[in-house]
């Protein structure tokens, strides 16, 4: 059985920015492959996880989604062995001077994230925090050197180690979403040994700080009776507004709006109460932001659940996530994938 932090800490420390998820998809498939039935890979790079049901073909199956892309930063020019960068995925330029890259050129090189000296910048600048077209990256080599290894295009990716922090809290860069990868890793293992009745598709999904490329595709080609993404929601930090952030290490929420269905959210509701697993409804009046949205709307439509694991300081390369909020998000679903049976399909009414 794998252990999750040493995996988690593994799966933040690859690579995989949205559109190239290559590194990060062969160490997922590395450890699902043992507890599934059948891997494959989609056309646009997800990872589709199958473990079989029970009940007579065809049987319906469930659809666990968590999307394995990163955000990070591009290439977009060379000025003097210096390069500038562009976004990949959302970024705040405030946290970025001083941050440690890998540059993925020819070969991989260190690097850092820097800020001219206040003389050299605009002047409409002035006090303020300096914009991403003013940051430049820096490997440390002469500017031919650099023009051998490093093309525009090239993908920079965040280097700062994991770091454990006090109460069982993991920080580090890549949290979201590799945080509900690691959940979804959690299902499977509870799953060893326990019968299904409807086939389970755990699918680690690409693109989506950008298309939702990879959830909308996959929904697409495995047409499940049901889908639940699996993503991470903001955790309460100081000045953090109460209504809309959600206690670290208090368990997950429950979303609830249009882009979620009814009838899942009460039996999400009712099996958390029913196994003491704290959580919180999250209010999630338009759409969601997470691959929930691709997938409720493919084909005639797919009954649609979100599952937030909160994080602290999202989209910088310092998030902060609980353990324990991981751990219980994977039981939870475990417990449902179980629970489903030839006759839970009556039971979602829009209502």
């Amino acid at each position: 059985m794998t252990e999750i932090l040493p995996f988690l800490k593994q799966l933040i420390s690859e690579p995989g920015l949205s559109g190239y998820e290559t590194p990060v998809r062969e160490r997922i498939t590395e450890v699902w492959k043992p507890l599934t039935d059948e891997l494959s890979t989609s056309r646009l790079g997800s990872l589709h996880g199958l473990r079989r049901g029970t009940l007579p073909e065809p049987r319906p199956s469930l659809l666990l989604a968590a999307h394995m892309d990163a955000i990070g930063l591009m290439v977009t020019g060379i000025v003097d062995g210096f390069l500038r960068l562009a976004e990949i995925g959302g970024l705040d330029a405030r946290v970025l001077p001083g941050q440690l890259i890998t540059v993925h050129g020819r070969k991989d090189l260190p690097g850092i994230v820097i800020m001219p000296p206040k003389h050299l910048l605009p002047p409409e600048v002035g006090e303020k925090s300096v914009p991403l077209e003013h940051l430049l990256g820096d490997v440390g080599l002469l500017p031919e050197e650099v023009q051998q290894l490093v093309r525009v295009g090239d993908l920079v990716s965040f280097a700062q180690p994991p770091l454990e922090l006090g109460g069982d809290c993991l920080a580090g860069h890549t949290l979201d979403n590799r945080v509900s990868v690691a959940a979804l890793t959690i299902c499977l293992q509870e799953l060893q040994g326990r019968k299904l009745n409807w086939d389970v598709w755990a699918v680690a999904t690409s693109q989506e700080e950008e298309t939702l490329g990879g959830a909308m595709t996959s929904t697409y080609q495995l047409r499940p009776a049901i889908a639940v993404a699996v993503d991470v929601t903001f955790a309460t930090s100081p000045g953090s507004s109460g209504n809309k952030t959600f206690p670290l290490g208090k368990g997950p929420t429950l979303g609830w709006g249009p882009n979620i269905h009814p009838a899942l959210h009460k039996a999400f509701k009712e099996l958390a109460e029913r196994l003491e697993i704290p959580f919180k409804t999250e209010a999630i009046p338009g759409m969601s932001g997470t691959d929930a949205y691709a997938m409720q709307i493919v084909a005639e439509g797919i009954p649609t659940m979100v599952i937030g694991i909160p994080l602290r300081y999202m989209h910088t390369p310092v998030e902060v996530v609980s353990l324990k909020d991981i751990q219980r998000v994977g039981r939870l679903l475990a417990e449902f994938a179980t629970q489903v049976d030839e006759k839970f399909l009556e039971k979602l009414v829009w209502e």
